[in-house]
Parts: C-alpha cells; sequence; structure tokens
C-alpha cells in the first residue's frame, strides 16, 4: 500500500506561480511512475503530468506543457509540481497517484494509478 498526501495549494493570481508537492509513504519504493492529475467544478479528472521515478522521465499534457515542471525526490518519497504563469482555466482540485506498472513512459489514464492522494485545491483567480 501507499500513502500520498498533496501539499501547497491555494489561491492565487493570474500570472503567479505556485508549488504543490505529494508526499508519498508506505510501500515506496517499488513505485514506478507518480502522476498528476486535476479535475475541475463538473470536469472529468484530466492528465496534468508525471515522472518516472527511476529514470526521471517526464511526460506533460499539452495545456501545461512549458508552464508546469515536475521534479522528484527519491530519498525523501517527494514529488513536486511547479506551476508558472497560471491561468483562470488551471483552477482545479490536484491529484498526485502512484503506480507500481511497468511502464517506461508516463502513462496518461487515471486507470493506470491504483494509488491517489485526497487532492489539494488550486484557485487561478483573473
Amino acid at each position: 500500500q501507499v500513502q500520498l498526501a498533496e501539499s501547497g495549494g491555494g489561491l492565487v493570481q493570474a500570472g503567479d506561480s505556485l508549488r504543490v508537492s505529494c508526499q508519498a509513504s508506505g510501500r515506496t519504493g517499488s513505485a514506478t511512475v507518480m502522476g498528476w492529475f486535476r479535475q475541475a467544478p463538473g470536469k472529468e479528472r484530466e492528465f496534468v503530468g508525471g515522472i518516472t521515478m527511476t529514470g526521471g522521465r517526464t511526460g506533460y499534457s499539452d495545456s501545461v506543457k512549458g508552464r508546469f515542471t515536475i521534479s522528484r525526490d527519491n530519498a525523501k518519497n517527494l514529488v513536486s509540481l511547479q506551476m508558472n504563469s497560471l491561468k483562470p482555466e488551471d483552477t482545479a482540485v490536484y491529484y498526485c497517484a502512484a503506480t507500481f506498472g511497468a511502464y517506461m513512459f508516463v502513462p496518461s489514464r487515471t486507470s493506470s494509478y491504483p494509488y491517489w492522494g485526497q487532492g489539494t485545491q488550486v484557485t487561478v483567480s483573473s
């Protein structure tokens, strides 16, 4: 089992930056990919990006590419999502997720990740 806890959400203005983090505990040593997803009110949960825990390979959705950066600290079991140039449409609950699957890339489907955090709210005002 893996427990995931997000932190760092909040209210910011358009153009600001914000960093959210995901602390993993439990059976963390075998996690292969950590992903970030978000869900806005009335919308489906969507892929934001992710990182492979061994090679540090990243993948991002087109909507955040160039603005968001994912990093990992394996020693601390911590994955962070740095969000720059935030837009009102980035407003959502942000979730981190983990998988132990044999992926060589970052999967973008929610079904690929069996472990999820409780989410943290990010609100971007215009």
